[in-house]
């Protein structure tokens, strides 16, 4: 027996975690992106979560959901920018 479990998944490593990072920042800046210019918000922030899609095999459902959020928030964005008379970017 040894003290140490054994454990079948990789460690953790800095890129995933920037990965991690940049998805959540994406979410982020998707929902912010409903609210205020989102032709300017939201494109930035779907850029960033197709890198944290392409950087990271541990987070890619994150990203993955990064993406469709992103892709729901412009279409919500753009479409309440255009019936309230804000500007879109």
């Amino acid at each position: 027996m040894s003290a140490r479990p054994e454990t079948s998944e990789r460690p953790e490593r800095p890129v995933d975690a920037v990965a991690g990072l940049l998805a959540s920042l994406a979410i982020f800046a998707s929902c912010v992106g409903v609210a205020y210019r989102p032709g300017r918000l939201i494109p930035g922030a779907l850029l960033l979560a197709l890198l944290a899609l392409a950087m990271s095999e541990k987070h890619q459902r994150l990203a993955g959901f990064a993406v469709a959020i992103g892709g729901v928030c412009f279409v919500i964005g753009m479409a309440a920018a255009v019936v309230t008379d804000h500007p879109l970017y």
